[in-house]
């Protein structure tokens, strides 16, 4: 899961996270409760993902970035599918994000929106409560409108790779110094 250092990972009652090994969580990160974090998954420094009231669900190889908060509802679960990346502090909150969608930095998605396979939220976009960005489109500012068709999925596979590469990497080489 990660280099020498303790990670802040923890149970909440019974609710435990569920981290694959091969997934690449730094110590500067925080998991708590239901949380499951996929296959050659990453989670970057200061990201905090938080299964309290229902259950986070990262799909493999997604990588969440630097400063993310991830959480949830009573109604409903955040679920992040495969090969996505989430950008540096944006806030997903009982919502679904479907394989090969890239999450811009800053951006916001709410309770019970959907952002469609090898979608894009542009960078500090807010997608609203039960708002819907269809396959293959953009969403682009506050809220967030959309343009169809206009993503780039082949630059999406080629970021959500990156950070793959990057969290083998950092699993293998970070090292605190004191």
């Amino acid at each position: 899961m990660s280099s020498e250092a303790e990670l802040a990972i923890y149970a909440l009652g019974d609710q435990v996270p569920d981290i694959d090994p091969s997934a690449y969580v730094h110590p500067d990160a925080t998991v708590i409760g239901s949380v499951t974090i996929g296959p050659e998954s990453s989670v970057w420094p200061r990201a905090v993902l938080r299964g309290d009231t229902g259950k986070i669900i990262i799909g493999a190889r997604t990588s969440i970035q630097d400063g993310t908060v991830v959480h949830t509802t009573a109604l409903h679960s955040t679920v992040v599918g495969d090969d996505c990346v989430v950008g540096h502090v944006a806030h997903l909150e009982g919502c679904t994000v479907e394989n090969g969608a890239l999450i811009g930095s800053g951006s916001i998605v709410l309770h019970n929106a959907r952002v469609g396979s090898g979608a894009i939220v542009g960078a500090n976009a807010v997608v609203s409560n039960n708002g819907v960005v269809p396959p293959g489109a953009m969403a682009l500012g506050v809220p967030a409108k959309i343009r169809e068709g206009a993503a780039n999925a082949a630059g999406i596979a080629m970021a959500a790779e990156h950070y793959v590469e990057n969290g083998k990497r950092f699993r293998e080489e970070l090292r605190r110094l004191d």
